[in-house]
């Protein structure tokens, strides 16, 4: 029973500080407003470890890689803390195994960030289209890097945006393959489902 409380607890405040520092990820991969309160609170949160990876990780062509290797570094140590709890010890488990299960944790999170927010932009545009309100500035930036590519092929019919279902059946079909992925891997083994 205390084992099972001490994992959802790790698996909650792992995933999100892992989701503030993906944030800070997609924002820069966004190119979203520096200035916005959210992702002011986002810098703060996530330099005192970034900042020290940043001078032996470099950026690539707008790609801020030291972001993305927290992350994965994030999703490993939450992993050996989970199996160091079920198992009552240190895990043994292949580094590649585990940096494998930790990149596809990571890659799933994108998508369901990515999917949430395409779906807050949509709810907003029916029910405050015309708010500027920060969070829902930040969100309409960080999905325009996905929802620009399909609204260019498909442009609006008649007024109506179906890109974002478009969006959403891309979506769909990448966690569907991420979780085939990680279950090949032998993520499900330790009963973490993306």
């Amino acid at each position: 029973m205390l084992a099972h409380i001490l994992i959802t607890v790790l698996q909650i405040v792992s995933t999100f500080y892992l989701t503030i520092v993906l944030l800070r990820f997609l924002l820069q991969l966004a190119r979203a407003d520096f200035y916005n309160p959210i992702s002011q609170f986002v810098v703060k949160a996530t330099n005192p470890l970034l900042r020290p990876l940043r001078r032996i990780i470099p950026g690539w062509g707008g790609i801020d890689g030291a972001s993305l290797v927290l992350a994965v570094l994030i999703q490993a140590l939450a992993y050996v803390l989970i199996l160091f709890t079920l198992n009552g010890g240190l895990p043994s488990i292949n580094p590649i195994t585990l940096l494998t299960w930790s990149a596809l944790t990571v890659l799933g999170l994108i998508i369901k960030i990515y999917f949430w927010s395409v779906i807050a932009v949509v709810v907003v545009s029916w029910i405050a289209p015309s708010s500027h309100h920060p969070a829902i500035q930040l969100v309409a930036q960080i999905t325009e890097p996905v929802m620009r590519p399909v609204r260019n092929l498909m442009p609006p019919i008649g007024g109506l945006d179906l890109s974002p279902i478009v969006v959403f059946l891309i979506l769909s079909v990448l966690t569907e393959v991420v979780q085939r992925m990680a279950m090949a891997a032998g993520l499900g083994a330790i009963g973490v489902g993306l």
